[in-house]
């Protein structure tokens, strides 16, 4: 613990709300109560390979602003392996020696990584490359990290969610509507199913079970017999078509991203049951603003935990939420399983008590 003097923080991967707490939390802990120095790294690995490296000077007076801030003050990045970088004459160069050159460079004791699995991947590689101190933190809305329960981001994406179903509610109501939307989800259903079910919602549809469009409709029609002709649906992206396909878009940055499974959706619903539909998708919306309470407590018991991992000379661990407390797990085995949704979980379970349709 005495030898530790300076540390180093980056965010990676995609942002979420939850980023700038964790700042704060360790920038609190690790100046306040050990006397060490924080440099934040700016974008990610490419602040490290950047010559000279590109930091931010924390200290403790100054970082309490970050509670309430969405998104990261560090910058990060989603794009650039370092082992197979792009280089602006279109070549491919391995950059990890850069990155490890930085980290030596900026003379750091240890290095805090908040990413989802891609990117605690990557910044393992290096680390066992180079022989650097690194500690994880979990982040990302799709909560799919297979170690740990929650995931910093996700509860503040669901809240998100959530808010848009009670919007959309007073809409389809209004208008005798089909209401559907689609949200994130790479592979996993978490943030449609816990948004579904805290916003009321008549379907919904994830990619963890398999749905056919004639249960769907019979659903809304079953509704309209009812007198209750409006309908909410809420979808994960990564929900296949009905004839089995994957929804892809191509951007105009010619990369191949998730989306269009609503659209789809409202075509076969409006041709089986003649309702009015509609489409909405949320997108980034729910990656940005003001973190919810519960990311605020997380990233805040996450960021003091790395700091004391740090302490204690545990590295190569991630730290992680199980059985309502703060573990350590190795990062190799953290982000060796993939956290989808049970088909037999408890909110699976309860979607059923409610009534909701989930498509099978």
């Amino acid at each position: 613990m005495n030898e530790i003097k300076k540390i180093g923080i980056l965010t990676s991967g995609g942002d979420c709300a939850g980023l700038n707490p964790v700042i704060r939390a360790v920038v609190h802990h690790a100046t306040g109560n050990y006397g060490w120095q924080v440099l934040g790294i700016s974008q990610a690995t490419i602040g490290l390979m950047s010559t000279p490296p590109k930091v931010m000077h924390f200290a403790s007076d100054k970082v309490d602003h970050l509670l309430t801030m969405g998104g990261t003050v560090l910058g990060t990045t989603n794009k650039g392996d370092p082992f197979a970088f792009p280089m602006a004459d279109g070549t491919i160069r391995d950059r990890s020696a850069d990155i490890i050159a930085g980290y030596y460079e900026l003379e750091l004791d240890a290095l805090i990584g908040i990413g989802g699995d891609g990117s605690l991947a990557i910044l393992r590689n290096l680390a066992q490359q180079g022989n650097l101190n690194l500690v994880g933190i979990p982040k990302t809305i799709d909560n799919d990290v297979g170690a740990t329960e929650i995931s910093i981001g996700f509860d503040t994406a669901v809240e998100i969610a959530t808010e848009a179903l009670d919007r959309l509610h007073f809409t389809a109501s209004s208008h005798n509507r089909v209401m559907i939307l689609e949200v994130m989800g790479r592979d996993a259903g978490h943030i449609a199913l816990g948004a579904g079910i805290a916003g009321g919602a008549d379907i919904i549809l994830i990619p963890e079970i398999p749905y056919k469009i004639e249960k769907v409709c019979q659903k809304i029609i079953q509704r309209q017999q009812m007198d209750k002709h409006f309908c909410l649906v809420i979808v994960s992206e990564a929900v296949v078509s009905s004839s089995g396909d994957q929804l892809t878009q191509m951007m105009v940055d010619n990369q191949i991203r998730l989306g269009g499974i609503g659209n789809h959706l409202a075509q076969q619903i409006t041709k089986y049951t003649e309702a009015e539909t509609r489409v909405t998708v949320l997108g980034h919306i729910q990656r940005g603003g003001i973190p919810s309470a519960t990311d605020r407590v997380l990233a805040s018991a996450f960021g003091v935990a790395a700091v004391d991992l740090i302490a204690e000379g545990k590295f190569d661990h991630m730290v992680a939420w199980q059985n309502n407390q703060i573990i350590s797990v190795p990062i190799a085995e953290a982000i060796k399983t993939y956290r989808n949704v049970d088909p037999q979980s408890t909110l699976i379970k309860t979607a059923r008590g409610l009534g909701i349709c989930l498509g099978d």
